[in-house]
């Protein structure tokens, strides 16, 4: 089996390979680290391939945190009932991996999103890497696969 279909059939199923351990470490970590962070390498390195990550200058790899919980909505001034209040329970029409790729756009305005994945969740949160790349950056400029999101040069 090659290395990258070997990574990819451990993390479909998680429980049942050595990456439920893996990210129970991991996540004793991450639940103390901000909320958006900038990680050296993908944790899961065949799904950033897949979206077009290549280990050089100008893409960057960032890990998001995003609350599983419902949506809370502002309380009402005027008096209501407490039943009819409408401040929890709500659900968003986004779904938590839409949120944590605008939280890393929001970040880092100057890079563009390639595309994004699951790492992990636990009771709270749920985590995603979100591959970015520098359209201005000299190296996605001249490289081929990812070239049509460079930004024309200033004459």
């Amino acid at each position: 089996m090659a290395f990258y279909k070997h990574v990819a059939s451990a993390w479909k199923q998680p429980k049942k390979s050595y990456v439920a351990e893996l990210n129970r470490q991991r996540m004793v970590t991450w639940r103390r680290q901000p909320t958006v962070v900038r990680i050296d390498h993908p944790t899961r390195i065949d799904r950033a391939r897949s979206y077009g990550y290549k280990a050089k200058q100008g893409f960057v790899v960032v890990r998001v945190r995003v609350n599983k919980s419902s949506f809370r909505k502002i309380r009402p001034r005027s008096g209501r009932r407490p039943k009819r209040m409408g401040i929890i329970g709500h659900t968003l029409r986004k779904s938590l991996q839409v949120v944590a790729e605008e939280k890393a756009s929001t970040k880092y305005p100057n890079l563009e999103v390639l595309g994004s994945y699951w790492s992990g969740q636990d009771g709270q949160h749920k985590w995603f890497e979100i591959v970015l790349v520098d359209p201005a950056h000299p190296a996605i400029q001249s490289d081929s696969d990812v070239g049509w999101l460079a930004v024309a040069p200033a004459q």
